[in-house]
């Protein structure tokens, strides 16, 4: 299949986006609860209202996507991220923010569903595994980047009133001065309004869906429905989900309530290098991956994550700042091992299975709220300590599984052939 190499870039820049958008909530937590005078539960409906859109719209978006083109469907879900941005970016109150933060989800969970048949049809089949890998880097990278960009908007703008460049100078005169983190959806509104403009002038390929890409029939999900093995599996995924949006959104506020940190210099400096290990894991665990059982792989990142969350909850000061953002180098591999063990454990109905397994993306909403409601009323330490029971759940599929096909490894005990 012949390449279409600016599509692909596209794709890859609407992957950045995407996360750029997406995994910022967490260096902000501090500075919402303390602009709005909220508490730790206020703060985690943020993050409801996000990752609950994901939940309500991964499997209409697969209908969406089938029923409209590619392009069409896409350009919606970046009009709503520029209505959920701009809409804040205006209006920076608490109540305008749960609006815009599912809008801006929506949007995302749209984008998700649809550009992925996009990267196979643009990159050629035979590519595929490899610009998947390429993509979820990019994806990482950009993770890494939005809270440096919050980090730089913020100090800028707070703490140095002369010399700024045009852009702080613009930011300066729309963002309100006692809410300088408002700024960053400037941003994104100017980033989702970018997007509109490019999608609008590409050409698209008629992508034909595969099995696995088709949003399927309703009697497929009920098919899936009747199966335990299903549920076990969304509720792995819930719980996984819960464990990244659950540790990033509240890295940044716990150090600064327990040790004391600058949220936005070594908090943000934190979630960042939370995401960043979590892509650098990703290469890790491939390499893993070709010498282990999944699922053993899966029960050691596990113990891995536990251990350092222990050290980032009740460990000391400088401890503490570097074992959050380790977590996500353990996390990194949760994921695809549990979603590859997931498809590999029914024997049909792949494309409708992935669009159950995506709505298990409202852990992401669930869990930050329950930490932040427990933290409330016993301090965000205990609160944490949910992310036990997630990382316990997560660890225990390595022990239940049981698919159909065990992922290929080499086997190092073989000897040399001869010559």
């Amino acid at each position: 299949m012949k390449r279409n190499r600016c599509l692909l870039a596209l794709i890859f820049l609407t992957f950045f986006v995407i996360s750029l958008l997406t995994n910022i909530l967490g260096p902000i937590v501090p500075d919402i609860i303390n602009s709005y005078h909220v508490s730790l539960a206020a703060a985690g409906f943020l993050a409801f209202a996000f990752f609950i859109a994901y939940g309500v719209m991964s499997i209409p978006a697969g209908f969406l996507v089938e029923r409209f083109a590619e392009k069409t469907v896409m350009i919606v879900a970046f009009l709503a991220a520029l209505a959920g941005s701009l809409s804040f970016a205006l209006f920076p109150q608490y109540r305008v923010a749960l609006v815009s933060y599912f809008v801006i989800g929506s949007g995302m969970a749209i984008l998700q569903v649809a550009i992925n048949p996009l990267l196979r049809v643009s990159g050629g089949e035979e590519h595929y595994a490899f610009n998947s890998a390429l993509a979820q880097l990019v994806f990482g990278l950009a993770s890494f980047v939005s809270p440096r960009i919050y980090s730089y908007l913020v100090l800028n703008l707070k703490y140095t009133p002369e010399r700024k460049n045009a852009l702080l100078g613009i930011l300066e005169k729309v963002t309100p001065p006692e809410l300088p983190w408002a700024s960053i959806y400037w941003v994104f509104a100017a980033a989702s309004a970018a997007m509109v403009v490019i999608l609008s002038l590409s050409k698209f390929p008629r992508v034909q869906y595969t099995d696995e890409e088709r949003a399927g029939s309703l009697e497929m999900y009920r098919s899936l429905a009747r199966k335990r093995v299903v549920w076990m599996y969304f509720v792995a995924m819930f719980a996984y989900v819960g464990c990244e949006q659950g540790t990033a959104d509240w890295i940044s506020r716990f150090l600064s309530d327990y040790h004391g940190f600058d949220p936005h210099t070594v908090g943000a400096s934190a979630v960042s290098w939370f995401w960043g290990l979590m892509t650098a894991g990703c290469f890790v665990g491939m390499l893993l991956l070709k010498v282990f059982d999944s699922r053993k792989v899966l029960i050691g990142a596990c113990a891995g994550a536990l251990v350092c969350l222990s050290a980032a909850l009740f460990g000391g000061r400088e401890l503490s700042v570097k074992a959050f953002p380790a977590i996500g180098l353990f996390a990194s591999v949760m994921w695809p091992i549990v979603v590859s063990l997931a498809l590999n454990s029914v024997a049909e109905h792949h494309g409708s299975f992935s669009g159950i397994l995506s709505t298990a993306i409202v852990g992401g909403a669930i869990i930050p709220v329950v930490i932040g409601r427990i933290g409330d009323h016993l301090g965000l330490r205990a609160g944490m300590t949910v992310l036990y029971l997630t990382f316990g759940v997560v660890m225990s599929v390595g022990l239940w599984a049981r698919p159909l096909i065990n992922n290929a490894t080499i086997d190092l005990k073989k000897p040399a052939a001869q010559t």
